[in-house]
């Protein structure tokens, strides 16, 4: 028996590595005086608002394809709310109202 009454001895693990991941995109600079802090609180608002009502937020779908999908030209604003609404509300009978986006 060990010295903690288990009647086997644990095997000692290895080393584990533990590496940060890093984002794909930049974060802004931390807001430095009261102007930025309002607009940076204002944007954040801005976007939840818009994520509520169920607008989607176009500049983000730009920034990921621009990352992700480099080969690919992103729609236009107008063509990508018309996709997330088609997606949201279909017209066809039978189709998930669910958004992609």
């Amino acid at each position: 028996m060990s010295e903690y009454g288990l009647p086997y001895r644990a095997q000692p693990r290895a080393l584990l590595t533990i590496t940060r991941c890093q984002p794909m995109v930049a974060r802004p600079p931390r807001p430095e005086n009261l102007r930025q802090w309002i607009k940076f609180i204002g944007k954040g608002i801005a976007q939840s608002f818009r994520l509520m009502v169920g607008v989607q937020d176009y500049p983000n779908y730009v920034r990921h394809m621009q990352v992700h999908h480099p080969e690919k030209t992103p729609m236009t604003e107008k063509e990508f709310h018309r996709y997330c609404l088609n997606a949201r509300f279909p017209s066809e009978a039978g189709k998930l109202g669910k958004c992609p986006c």
